[in-house]
């Protein structure tokens, strides 16, 4: 069996590692952080989704190596879970949920785990929910954890 688990740094994504391994203990999971590349983000800016980063080549390249620490630092989290863990990063391709999915079926993932949330406020209700996408456009079975905190 191989879990993918979307890592996104939030409480939620924490929850979902930590419920992932409670069930799921000693099997091996891939954790899974996606990236914005700043031509993405202001490409989706011009389309007035959200503000606009003037960025270069080298932003990008410290974004990337931020959000590449940021999948080791989950997959350390995973593994203290009890999982067989590594990390891996990736740019969206076209969204953060096509790229998970498109991970998923790379790696022939048994399960792919998430959070209830990673965005919020207008951009939620602006793009959608990152684990409803997923659930609706993979063939896996999904695991949505459900946010930790009480009301959400």
């Amino acid at each position: 069996m191989t879990i993918l688990i979307a890592y996104d740094g939030s409480d939620d994504a924490k929850a979902a590692i930590a419920f992932a391994g409670q069930i799921l203990k000693g099997e091996s999971a891939v954790v899974l952080t996606v990236w914005e590349r700043l031509a993405t983000t202001s490409a989706r800016a011009s389309a007035g989704l959200m503000t606009a980063i003037d960025g270069d080549m080298a932003a990008d390249e410290a974004i990337g190596e931020a959000m590449r620490k940021l999948a080791r630092h989950g997959a350390d989290l995973a593994r203290e879970a009890g999982l067989d863990a590594v990390p891996r990063c990736e740019p969206d391709s076209v969204a953060v949920w096509a790229t998970i999915v498109d991970v998923a079926d790379e790696i022939d993932a048994t399960l792919i785990v998430t959070g209830t949330r990673g965005l919020g406020g207008v951009r939620s209700l602006l793009l959608g929910s990152t684990s409803d996408r997923v659930l609706h456009h993979t063939h896996r079975p999904v695991l949505v954890v459900p946010s930790p905190r009480t009301g959400d």
